[in-house]
């Protein structure tokens, strides 16, 4: 059976969370990443881009309806969310073929 894809996040900035023992979480600008690449998913370099890697954080605990680590999140990559997963109340439905052809 095929796996999915596990990702990671890439930030615009960071911030230490005091609460839960001085953890790293993302802040600002979130994007999808796969550890071992050295680009987000929608293709920009991390490096270029000056992203900060957060390899201890997965991919759904960035979006804020989850509450995770979302506290400072202030906008998600809409191309990233579209290739990882975006579960919220405001994702997009699969698009269905409501009257096909004959």
């Amino acid at each position: 059976m095929k796996r999915g894809k596990r990702y990671a996040v890439a930030a615009s900035g960071q911030w230490t969370d005091e609460e839960e023992g001085r953890r790293r979480l993302p802040a600002g600008e979130v994007h999808a990443w796969e550890p071992g690449r050295n680009e987000t998913v929608c293709g920009l370099s991390l490096s270029r881009s000056r992203l900060a890697r957060f390899s201890h954080v997965s991919w759904p605990d960035i979006i804020p309806e989850s509450g995770g680590a979302a506290d400072r999140v202030q906008r998600v990559c809409p191309r990233c969310a579209s290739v990882a997963g975006r579960r919220g109340s405001d994702a997009c439905p699969r698009w269905v073929r409501v009257r096909p052809r004959p």
